[in-house]
């Protein structure tokens, strides 16, 4: 079916993602596979391309343009592309609007135009050894002092915990802590107790780097604190939901990707003298997952609309979220199964989809946490 939610210059900037691609990360990416990062060349190359920022009003050096169909576009691109590793949807969709919705008007003046060149790359660190999901459990804390706030703790699985140049941190400011008593605590490279531990070896996104953060008695301003005091929980409720519809759009834009060329694998690979496609078990697993594809990319169509005109609610967006990353992983699995022992190779695209992939149920919330929050509004 033809998509529906696109425009002349939705079309017009996927062109030009497509050219930043090829010229700027493809070439590259094998040996950032290797490296464990990427370059900090290729932000900066972002940030010239208006890949940055794209959200940020144009006075900071965004593009001002709210519209999510744009970062729909890049994040289907690039993963197409299978580039997750410049994680430019982290940076544009995830804190992105913590910066420009709760920062002050001096906050946005010092971080924003960085934001949007590609020179300050950023973080956000929620989880903990002993704290995923479940953000009550958070023993970070950050101490008022007065003039500053003293900050104390680790954090783990940080993405983009290597490279970035601006972290922000959930942390307890209350001794009580739970719902009530967290906050966004800004810290940025270079402040003293601020340490970053390895670069964690992961199964898939290899490019991408993955740290270790721990805080020793680290003394951060208090014009870093960004939102209201205690006021971390629902300023994080209040963004999870784009955070789970940019990782939606990805898996089902994965899965997509490896039916197509998973098609066209079976189509050329022979057994048995002909064509893997001429085997109706071959058929009937091309159709299940073609089909599967169709539904649910209707279904994220409509979310993304809604969530572009701002009428997407987080149960909804949870709904996309775990069922296009299960998809994702279904679809990764029987792909592979079709290509057979070249499946498992790592030159074959879907073998790096199988891995690169296979966070996506887990990330941004598990897929039992999504059916926890739909369960709980339709029985509450």
């Amino acid at each position: 079916m033809q998509r529906q939610i696109f425009t002349e210059e939705h079309d017009a900037f996927r062109e030009a993602v497509r050219t930043f691609l090829a010229k700027e990360v493809l070439p590259h990416y094998e040996q950032w596979e290797k490296d464990g990062i990427v370059s900090r060349e290729a932000w900066r190359a972002a940030g010239r391309q208006g890949l940055l920022g794209l959200a940020v009003p144009e006075e900071y050096g965004g593009g001002g343009n709210t519209d999510f169909r744009f970062s729909v576009v890049l994040a289907e691109e690039f993963t197409r592309a299978g580039a997750p590793g410049l994680a430019l949807g982290l940076h544009n969709d995830i804190i992105g609007p913590y910066l420009t919705g709760l920062g002050t008007e001096e906050q946005k003046r010092r971080w924003l135009p960085g934001f949007c060149s590609g020179e300050t790359i950023t973080a956000i660190a929620m989880t903990e050894p002993g704290a995923g999901s479940d953000l009550q459990g958070i023993r970070t804390t950050a101490e008022d002092k007065g003039d500053h706030w003293l900050l104390n703790g680790s954090k783990t699985f940080i993405s983009n915990g290597i490279l970035a140049d601006l972290v922000v941190v959930v942390a307890k400011t209350t001794p009580e802590g739970g719902a009530k008593g967290l906050s966004l605590i800004v810290v940025e490279r270079g402040t003293e107790g601020f340490e970053r531990g390895r670069n964690l070896d992961k199964i898939g996104q290899k490019s991408q780097d993955t740290a270790e953060l721990f805080f020793n008695d680290v003394r951060v301003p208090k014009e870093n604190l960004l939102g209201e005091p205690d006021g971390a929980f629902i300023h994080l409720m209040t963004n999870l939901a784009q955070e789970r519809m940019g990782i939606a759009v990805a898996g089902i834009a994965a899965a997509e990707h490896l039916l197509e060329i998973t098609t066209e694998y079976v189509k050329e690979r022979e057994a048995f003298g002909r064509p893997l496609s001429k085997l109706q078990h071959i058929r009937f697993e091309i159709a299940e997952m073609a089909t599967e594809c169709a539904v649910t990319r209707a279904f994220l169509d409509r979310c993304i609309v809604e969530h572009s005109e701002g009428t997407l609610d987080a149960v909804h967006a949870s709904m996309a979220k775990w069922w296009a990353t299960e998809l994702q992983k279904r679809v990764a699995d029987r792909c592979l199964q079709l290509h057979g022992g070249y499946g498992y190779m790592t030159e074959y695209r879907v073998a790096k989809a199988f891995t690169d992939g296979r966070i996506q149920t887990i990330y941004g919330g598990t897929t039992e946490i999504m059916k926890e929050i739909i369960g709980r509004s339709l029985l509450a």
